[in-house]
C-alpha cells in the first residue's frame, strides 16, 4: 500500500540495548510490527518506533521517556526493561497521557492503581508467589530464607511472599537482601551466614546476571551439596536457557517456576524465524536464546497496533499541549491529545498471541499456569504444573475443565533430583554448624526427684541430670530419623539451687540462652507466647488432694448406709402394696387372714414385713396370690443378699472418706491450702479467689505431707492444689492417708519447650507419640513411679464403695409392680363378674357399691377352702349338699335385692362375719341343717355373738 494512504503513529522504544533482553526485546519489537502488517496490509495506520536506550539506568531512562515525549511527541512508550526504570516512567506517563507500556517490569509495587497510564504486558511476581507456597506446602517445610536483590525489583514480592507462606504455617527466618553491585566477597560472605542457620531452604528472586553469581559461589561454599532446598522464582527460571554451562552445572537440583507458555505451530515458527534473525543482528553473541520476556514484547507492540488501527485514522491529528510546571522540573510537558484513547482501546483489546491469551487485567496480564522444572544436566525438566483452580498437577489437560479439586500432594509431582542427588526429600533444616549439641535448659528442684533430679560429681563438679522427663526425651529424640547431639544445663546458680521459676527457664528459650526446655514443664497458654511446645507426654488437668478419715466406728445409723433413701422408700411401700394385694386376693377364701378389720389390717403389715426375712406364718391358697409371692420372693432375695454384702462391706473394711470434697468449703471455712513451690498453681488459685495469705508453699512430697498432717488449724493445710502427674506419685506413696479430689480442672501436662518456629517441634511431637503408644513409656514409668510407691492398689480402692441406689433395682420393682397389680385387676374382675347380678341390677351406685363392699367383706362360702369336713370336693366352685340337707334347700338362693337388704340391715359390720365351724358349732349347725338363708343366718350370728368372748378372733 502507498505511503500517501496510510498515518504514521509515533511509538517510543526504552530498553537496555546493551543488556540481553533489551536486544530481545527489540528485536521482537521489530518482527511483531513487521508481521501484523504483513498480514493486515489493509489498515490506514503504521506504528513508528522511535528506538532509545536507557543505559542500563533509572536517569538514563528518565531522560530518554522525556525525549520521547517532548521531542518525537510519541503517543505512546514500550518499556521501559526494569522496575526501577518504570516507577518513573509511569509518573511521567500519567502527566504527559502517555501510555508506558512494559513486557519485562515484574515488581509488585508498579500498581496500575497508582499509575493508570502504566501497562504491564507481563506477570506480576506476585502471581507466581501461590505456586510457590504450595510447593513448600506440598513438602512439608516449615523454615525457609529468602534471598533477593535489594532493589525494586527484589523488595516488592517479599511481603506478598512471606504472608503467603504464614497461611501454611511456614516461618521467613532471615530475609538475606543482597546488592545488585555486590561482589563476590560480599555474596561468600552472607552465604557462610546462611550456613551458620539452621534452615536449608532457600526462595531465590533475582536476575540472571547476579543469581548465576550466587549458585557459582554457593556451590564452592558446599551449600549445594544434600540437604539443600534452592527454590527459583521466574526471574530466572526464564533465563535458564540464556546461562552458560558453568552456571547450569552449579545449579543442579535446583527448582524453579515459571509461566507457562502452550507450544503452538506459531510459537515454533517464530522461535526459528527469531533465532535466524538474531545471529545475523548478534553474530559474536553466544547466548540465543528466546524467553517469555522476547514473547510478551511480540505480544505488547501487537497489542499497540491493534490498540491504534481500532482508533482510526482520523483520531491522530496532533496538536501540542502545555502544563504548567510540576515536580518533574519541567517548564512544560506535553499532553497527548489521542494518549486516553489509546489507553481505553488497548485495555478492550483482546486475542491469541504467541505467549497465550492477551487481555489486561486491572493493568496487567493474568497467568492461567506456572510451570515446575528441575535443573538436570545440561537444563531444565518439568516435573508438574500449578494452576489456581487445581493446584499441583503431573499434566496439564485444558479439555477438562470440571475438576475442582484443589491439591498440594508431592504426590503429583514427577522425579525430582534434590541437590547433591540424596535419594530422600531433604528435611529442610538442620542443626546450626556452629554449634556441636543442642543446649537444653532443665530445672533445678529439691522435690519430686523422680521428674527431674540434678547432681553434681564431687570432683569433677559435672551436672548430672536424671529422672522420668528425663528419660522421655531421650526416648522421644532416639526415635528421631535423625541424630540430634545434646547436652543438659542446669537452671541453677553455683552452690546448686534453682535459678528462677518455671517461667524464669522458659524465658531463656526465648532469649536464645538455650536450644530448648526439658523437664516438667506445664503446657500453659500464656507460655506459649515465648516458645513453642510440643505435645503433652503427661496426664493434664489440675486437682486438688486432701486427707481422709475412716468413718466406720463414728455413726450408730450406719445400718441405713448400704441403701440410699431413695431405695429404703421404694421398698417400704411395696411392702405394703404387696401385703395389700395378698389380702385383697385371699381374705375372702382365706382363715389367716380374716377377723376383725384392725385385726386384718395387722394381719397385712405382719405378713409383707415378714416376707423380708421369709418367716411369715400365714398360708396362701390363691393362685394369683401365690404368682405374686413368687415374683416378690425373687426380689426379695436380691435385695437382702445385697444388702447384707454392703453393710458387711461398711462394718469389716475401712470406710475412708475425704476431709474436704469442694473448694467452696475450704474458702468458707478460711481453711490453708498448698501449692508446690515455682508453680504456676499459684495464678490458678488466684483466679479461683483464694486469699494469697491463706496460701502455703511446699518443694517436696515430705513436706506436702507434713504439711496435710499438721491441718490448717496447726500451721499446715486442709488441701494441697496441683498437677495430676505430682497428685498420683504423692498418693501412690502415701494411698492410706490421702486422696485426689474432683473436679480436675484442665490445663494440658508436661511439654518440651523449643524456640517459636523451631523445626524440631513437629517431628519431636510426632516422636512422642511414637513412645507414648509404644512399651518404652510403660517401662520408662515403672522404672520411676511404681518401683517407688509404698502401695500396690490404686488408691481409689481403700475408699468406700457408694451405696446401693434405686437405680440398680428398678427393673425388679417394675416386674413385681407390673405382676402384682396385674394379679390385683385379675382377682377384682373375677369377684366383680360372680356378682354381676348386684353390678347390673337396678338399684342406685351407692346401694351397690355398699352392697359390694358387703360381699367383699364376707367368706367366699363357694371355696373349696370352706367346704365341710369329710365332704368330697365336686371340682366347681360350688360346694356339694351336706348328707341329709334338702336339696331344696341347699340350692335355694334369695333374690339379690332381698338379701342385700336383710344383711344390711341384719349384719353388722363390726362383728365377726362367717368364722368356720371348727371355731364355733352354731356356724356349723346351721350349715348342717340347711338353714341358710340371710334371716337365719343373720339372726344365728346376732345369737352366737352373745356367747363368744370379746377377746376371741
Amino acid at each position: 500500500m502507498s505511503q500517501n494512504t496510510t498515518i504514521p503513529v509515533k511509538v517510543g522504544v526504552v530498553l537496555d540495548l546493551d543488556a540481553w533482553v533489551g536486544k530481545m526485546g527489540l528485536s521482537c519489537i521489530s518482527m511483531a510490527l513487521s508481521d501484523f502488517y504483513a498480514s493486515h496490509g489493509h489498515y490506514k495506520t503504521r506504528v513508528d518506533t522511535k528506538i532509545r536506550d536507557s543505559k542500563g539506568d533509572v536517569f538514563g531512562a528518565a531522560a530518554a521517556a522525556v525525549d520521547l515525549v517532548q521531542k518525537e511527541e510519541v503517543e505512546a512508550i514500550i518499556g521501559p526493561r526494569s522496575s526501577m526504570q518504570a516507577n518513573f516512567m509511569s509518573d511521567l506517563g500519567s502527566k504527559a497521557w502517555v501510555p508506558i507500556i512494559s513486557f519485562s517490569a515484574t515488581s509488585p509495587s508498579l500498581s496500575s492503581l497508582q499509575s493508570r497510564y502504566f501497562i504491564r504486558a507481563t506477570l506480576n511476581d506476585s502471581a507466581q508467589v501461590p505456586a510457590i507456597r504450595a510447593i513448600v506446602q506440598a513438602f512439608g517445610w516449615r523454615e525457609v530464607v529468602l534471598i533477593y536483590v535489594d532493589n525494586e525489583y527484589g523488595n516488592g514480592v517479599v511481603p506478598s511472599l512471606t504472608s503467603a507462606l504464614q497461611e501454611v504455617d511456614t516461618h521467613v527466618t532471615y530475609r538475606s537482601a543482597i546488592h545488585p553491585s555486590a561482589t563476590d566477597d560480599q555474596i561468600v560472605k552472607e552465604l557462610y551466614k546462611l550456613m551458620t542457620m539452621s534452615t536449608r531452604v532457600f526462595i531465590v528472586h533475582m536476575l540472571t546476571p547476579l543469581g548465576s553469581q550466587l549458585f557459582t559461589k554457593a556451590k564452592k561454599a558446599g551449600m549445594m551439596e544434600k540437604g539443600y532446598v534452592w527454590i527459583l522464582t521466574d526471574g530466572i527460571t526464564d533465563t535458564l536457557s540464556a546461562l552458560d554451562a558453568s552456571a547450569i552445572d552449579s545449579m543442579q537440583g535446583v527448582l524453579g517456576v515459571k509461566p507457562h507458555v502452550r507450544r503452538t505451530k506459531e510459537l515454533e515458527s517464530f522461535r526459528i524465524r527469531w533465532k535466524k534473525k538474531i545471529q545475523e543482528e548478534y553474530p559474536t553473541n553466544e547466548i540465543s536464546e528466546l524467553n517469555i520476556f522476547g514473547l510478551w514484547a511480540y505480544d505488547a507492540a501487537c497489542a499497540l497496533a491493534m490498540a491504534v488501527e481500532k482508533l482510526g485514522a482520523g483520531n491522530f491529528s496532533l496538536q501540542k499541549t502545555n502544563i504548567s510546571r510540576d515536580s518533574t522540573g519541567f517548564e512544560s510537558i506535553r499532553v497527548s491529545p489521542v494518549g486516553p484513547n489509546i489507553l481505553h482501546s488497548l485495555l478492550s483489546t483482546r486475542f491469541r498471541g504467541l505467549s497465550g491469551d492477551f487481555q489486561i487485567f486491572d493493568g496487567q496480564l493474568h497467568s492461567t499456569a506456572f510451570q515446575i522444572v528441575n535443573v538436570i544436566g545440561k537444563g531444565e525438566r518439568g516435573v508438574g504444573f500449578w494452576t489456581p483452580k487445581n493446584g499441583i498437577i503431573r499434566r496439564l489437560n485444558f479439555t477438562n475443565t470440571n475438576s475442582n479439586t484443589y491439591s498440594t500432594s508431592k504426590d503429583n509431582l514427577g522425579i525430582i533430583v534434590w541437590p547433591g542427588e540424596p535419594t530422600y526429600v531433604p528435611k529442610g533444616w538442620v542443626l546450626p554448624v556452629n554449634e556441636k549439641k543442642l543446649r537444653i535448659g532443665v530445672p533445678v528442684k529439691n522435690g519430686f526427684s523422680e521428674f527431674v533430679n540434678v547432681t553434681w560429681d564431687p570432683k569433677t563438679n559435672a551436672p548430672k541430670v536424671t529422672g522420668y522427663c528425663i528419660d522421655v526425651f531421650d526416648a522421644v529424640m532416639d526415635s528421631l530419623p535423625y541424630a540430634v547431639p545434646r547436652e543438659y544445663i542446669p537452671f541453677g546458680t553455683p552452690d546448686g539451687k534453682s535459678a528462677g521459676s518455671y517461667n524464669d527457664l522458659i524465658y531463656q528459650v526465648f532469649l536464645k540462652n538455650y536450644d530448648a526446655v526439658v523437664g516438667d514443664t506445664t503446657i500453659v497458654a500464656n507460655r506459649t507466647y515465648y516458645v513453642d511446645f510440643t505435645l503433652p507426654y503427661t496426664e493434664s488437668g489440675v486437682s486438688m488432694i486432701v486427707p481422709i478419715k475412716d468413718n466406720k466406728s463414728k455413726s450408730a445409723w450406719i445400718f441405713l448406709k448400704p441403701l440410699t433413701w431413695d431405695l429404703w422408700v421404694t421398698s417400704a411401700c411395696f411392702f405394703v402394696f404387696i401385703g395389700f394385694v395378698i389380702w385383697v386376693l385371699e381374705h375372702r377364701i382365706n382363715e389367716d387372714f380374716r377377723g376383725p378389720h384392725s385385726h386384718q389390717a395387722g394381719t397385712i403389715f405382719w405378713f409383707s414385713f415378714s416376707t423380708m426375712v421369709f418367716a411369715q406364718k400365714e398360708r396362701i391358697v390363691s393362685n394369683l396370690a401365690r404368682f405374686v409371692m413368687i415374683i416378690w420372693f425373687f426380689v426379695l432375695l436380691i435385695l437382702t443378699q445385697s444388702y447384707t454384702a454392703s453393710l458387711t462391706s461398711m462394718l469389716t473394711v475401712q470406710q475412708l472418706q475425704p476431709t474436704v470434697t469442694d473448694i467452696k468449703e475450704l474458702q468458707a471455712k478460711g481453711e490453708y491450702v498448698g501449692y508446690q513451690q515455682d508453680s504456676f498453681v499459684l495464678e490458678f488459685l488466684k483466679r479461683m479467689k483464694f486469699d494469697e495469705s491463706k496460701v502455703r508453699i511446699y518443694n517436696s512430697s515430705e513436706k506436702l505431707a507434713e504439711l496435710l498432717s499438721k491441718g490448717s488449724a496447726n500451721g499446715g493445710i486442709a488441701a494441697a492444689f496441683d498437677e495430676i502427674p505430682y497428685m498420683k506419685l504423692f498418693i501412690a506413696q502415701h494411698c492410706s492417708k490421702y486422696t485426689m479430689v474432683q473436679p480436675t480442672y484442665k490445663f494440658d501436662g508436661f511439654g518440651f519447650a523449643f524456640p517459636i518456629g523451631s523445626p524440631l517441634v513437629p517431628d519431636v511431637s510426632r516422636a512422642i507419640l511414637i513412645v507414648t503408644e509404644s512399651n518404652e513409656m510403660v517401662k520408662i514409668e515403672k522404672k520411676w513411679f511404681r518401683e517407688k510407691t509404698s502401695c500396690s492398689d490404686d488408691n481409689g480402692s481403700s475408699l468406700s464403695s457408694n451405696n446401693i441406689s434405686l437405680d440398680s433395682f428398678w427393673g425388679l420393682f417394675l416386674i413385681a409392680g407390673v405382676t402384682s397389680s396385674l394379679a390385683l385387676i385379675i382377682g377384682i374382675a373375677m369377684f366383680l363378674h360372680k356378682h354381676r347380678v348386684v353390678v347390673m341390677g337396678e338399684d342406685s351406685a351407692w346401694t351397690k357399691i355398699k352392697t359390694l363392699m358387703t360381699l367383699f367383706d364376707q367368706k367366699d362360702l363357694s371355696s373349696h377352702t370352706f367346704r365341710i369336713p369329710d365332704q368330697p370336693y365336686s371340682g366347681s366352685n360350688e360346694p356339694m349338699a351336706a348328707v341329709g340337707a334338702s336339696p331344696s334347700v341347699t340350692n335355694c338362693s334369695p333374690r339379690p335385692s332381698t338379701f342385700s337388704n336383710q344383711t344390711n340391715n341384719d349384719i353388722p359390720l363390726s362383728g365377726e362375719q362367717g368364722t368356720s365351724s371348727s371355731e364355733h358349732g352354731g356356724w356349723s349347725s346351721i350349715t348342717a341343717g340347711g338353714q341358710s338363708s340371710p334371716e337365719i343366718v343373720a339372726a344365728n350370728l346376732n345369737q352366737e355373738r352373745t356367747n363368744i368372748p370379746e377377746t376371741s378372733h
